[in-house]
C-alpha cells in the first residue's frame, strides 16, 4: 500500500496545481499498487471542497481511485506523540508516517520535502 499525504492528494485533484502532473506520472507509476491515506489526512484534503459544497464529487473521486482511509485510533496517540516529539512534524505529518507504519507500508507519496526527508530517514520508500 502507498501511502498518500494531502499535498499528494491535492495535487492529484486540482488541475492548476504545480505538482498535478507528477501526482499523475506517480499514480500510473504505482499502477495496481493499492492506495491509502490516514483519517485526518482525508478529511484535511475535504476541507476546501466542502467549503466550496464540493465534498461529495470530492470523495467520490477518492473512492474512484479506491483510497482506502487508514483509522487513527487510540492505540496510536502514543506512536503519535513520540513521533511528534521526535521529528518535529505537524501532527497531520506524522499521521501519514503513522498511517505507513500502522499498515506496514514501506511508501508514501508526498509534495513535502520534511515530511519526504523524516520518512526516508526512518526507513520508508519516498514518491515525490
Amino acid at each position: 500500500m502507498i501511502i498518500l499525504d494531502a499535498s499528494f492528494i491535492i495535487a492529484h485533484l486540482n488541475l492548476a496545481d504545480s505538482h498535478h502532473s507528477r501526482a499523475e506520472e506517480l499514480l500510473l507509476a504505482a499502477g495496481v499498487a493499492s492506495l491509502g491515506a490516514s483519517a485526518l489526512t482525508l478529511a484535511d484534503v475535504l476541507v476546501e471542497p466542502t467549503q466550496r459544497g464540493q465534498a461529495e464529487l470530492t470523495s467520490a473521486i477518492l473512492r474512484k481511485l479506491k483510497v482506502v482511509a487508514v483509522p487513527l485510533d487510540g492505540s496510536g496517540v502514543e506512536s503519535l506523540a513520540r513521533l511528534r516529539g521526535g521529528t518535529r512534524l505537524k501532527l497531520p505529518d506524522c499521521c501519514v508516517i503513522h498511517a505507513a507504519e500502522q499498515t506496514r507500508s514501506d511508501t508514501i507519496a508526498t509534495f513535502d520535502e520534511r515530511l519526504a526527508n523524516v520518512a526516508q530517514e526512518r526507513g520508508l520508500n519516498v514518491l515525490h
